[in-house]
């Protein structure tokens, strides 16, 4: 058992130092510290795969003890916002680096905390058969904002940033944060159930498995409705198994009138992560963080957002403490023009 763990922190040692020169975890917080909500699906240890050609990606398996790394941006100078983070791998396997490292080490780049999650995997099927991967997620959000005040994060813009299945995940959060079943488990204990794990927006990167089986619309249990947060997709259209993922979900967000944006390109293909050079959508980072400032999750520039001199203080988003539930949140949202974007 010592050997297993020695092996499983230095792999943990090893990615945060080849994977992300830049960034430091802070912190590593285990999801269920008194066992997961469903019994684990291997025995076998943790491990580190190499990808489908022999390149040394890092592709991690066997996670059965999920947990979520603190990234926290170190010119920060107050509260941030903050994602969490699902990478792909086809629940079986999570690209721990193009799609998670790499990722934090963008969003502390942009003055945004970044909470990677490592869910359980692998999972025989996921939402609605298995609900493993949404009560990883649920959770992972809720600890984030238990550890808002601590992290130096607003509770009111957390987030979601998912690829692939990962990507699914984040889609399955996003219409399902209110789901209970996790209540009635085991790991029920840990559960702050008061704590709303409903994401505050969603950036998706070419998810998988949102289609019907004839790719013409969207599964019926992933439906979005107006509570769904505003969601940011990117896609290359050569992505030949996915790219209806995409656009099924970007018209039924549409459908239900939650803000949507959908970045379609030429080229990429599948799995290009933060990663994407020479393609179109090598930039898609810096469109993203013009996104965020759109929606309010990040600051405008100090050069465009205020053209007064004044300091401004900066008041509550009714609809962010309606969402977080705050106790001076409003019973309903609010009708008129949208929050002030640089409210808290």
């Amino acid at each position: 058992m010592c050997r297993m763990k020695f092996k499983a922190l230095a792999i943990v040692l090893s990615l945060q130092l080849s994977g992300a020169a830049f960034i430091h975890a802070q912190q590593v917080v285990q999801l269920w510290p008194h066992g997961t909500p469903e019994p684990p699906q291997t025995t076998e240890p943790e491990k580190d795969m190499l990808d489908s050609a022999g390149h040394p990606t890092h592709r991690l398996t066997n996670i059965t003890q999920p947990s979520m790394t603190v990234f926290l941006p170190s010119h920060s100078m107050g509260i941030t916002s903050a994602a969490v983070v699902f990478p792909g791998g086809g629940y079986r396997r999570l690209a721990w680096d193009i799609e998670g490292l790499d990722v934090c080490h963008w969003l502390n780049s942009i003055d945004m905390a970044c909470l990677l999650v490592k869910y359980r995997v692998p999972e025989q099927g996921h939402y609605p058969e298995n609900k493993a991967d949404l009560h990883d997620a649920q959770q992972a959000m809720r600890v984030a904002r238990a550890h808002a005040e601590e992290w130096h994060i607003n509770p009111a813009r957390i987030g979601v940033i998912g690829f692939s299945a990962g990507g699914h995940l984040a889609v399955t959060l996003s219409n399902h944060f209110d789901d209970t079943s996790v209540e009635s488990t085991p790991a029920a204990a840990d559960v702050d159930a008061k704590i709303n794990a409903r994401p505050e927006f969603a950036i998706l990167g070419y998810p998988a498995y949102l289609p019907t089986a004839d790719k013409k619309d969207l599964d019926p249990n992933l439906m979005p409705t107006p509570r769904t947060p505003p969601t940011f997709l990117i896609q290359a259209e050569n992505d030949k198994n996915y790219i209806d993922s995409s656009l099924v979900y970007y018209r039924a967000l549409k459908d239900v009138g939650v803000p949507a944006e959908l970045h379609l390109y030429a080229f990429g293909g599948h799995g290009f992560g933060m990663r994407p050079v020479n393609m179109p959508e090598e930039h898609w980072g810096d469109t993203a963080a013009e996104w965020l400032r759109r929606i309010g999750m990040l600051p405008q520039p100090m050069n465009t957002a205020r053209t007064i001199t004044e300091p401004v203080t900066p008041v509550p988003c009714p609809s962010h403490e309606l969402a977080v539930g705050s106790p001076n949140a409003p019973t309903m949202m609010p009708a008129g023009p949208p929050d002030n974007p640089n409210c808290l």
